[in-house]
C-alpha cells in the first residue's frame, strides 16, 4: 500500500486545498498586496542600478572642469567675452 507522505506532491494540494478553503475571502487583498510588494521591490531594484550613474547623460547637468561664458560677463563695451574674462565672485 502506498504512503500519503512519500512526496512533496500530496502535501502541496493539501496546503492548496486548506488555503482555498480558509482564506477564499482574503485571497484577492493577498494578491493586491503582493503585488504592490513586487511593484516596490522592482522600482528599488531599478534605483539600486541607477545608483551612481550621471542623472543627465547628455551634457546637461552641472558642469566641472570646463570655462563657461558666464552669461553676465561683457566688456565695458557691451561685447561678451570668449570666458576667460569672469566676473568676481559676490563671496565675502
Amino acid at each position: 500500500m502506498g504512503r500519503l507522505f512519500d512526496g512533496p506532491w500530496p502535501i502541496v494540494i493539501i496546503i492548496i486545498v486548506a488555503l482555498l478553503l480558509f482564506a477564499a475571502p482574503k485571497l484577492p487583498a493577498m494578491a493586491r498586496s503582493l503585488g504592490q510588494s513586487m511593484r516596490i521591490i522592482k522600482s528599488e531594484v531599478k534605483e539600486m542600478k541607477n545608483d551612481g550613474k550621471p542623472e543627465n547623460p547628455d551634457g546637461t547637468g552641472p558642469v566641472e572642469g570646463r570655462v563657461v561664458n558666464h552669461p553676465q560677463s561683457r566688456t565695458t563695451n557691451g561685447e561678451p567675452t570668449d570666458g576667460t574674462d569672469v566676473p568676481p565672485s559676490n563671496r565675502a
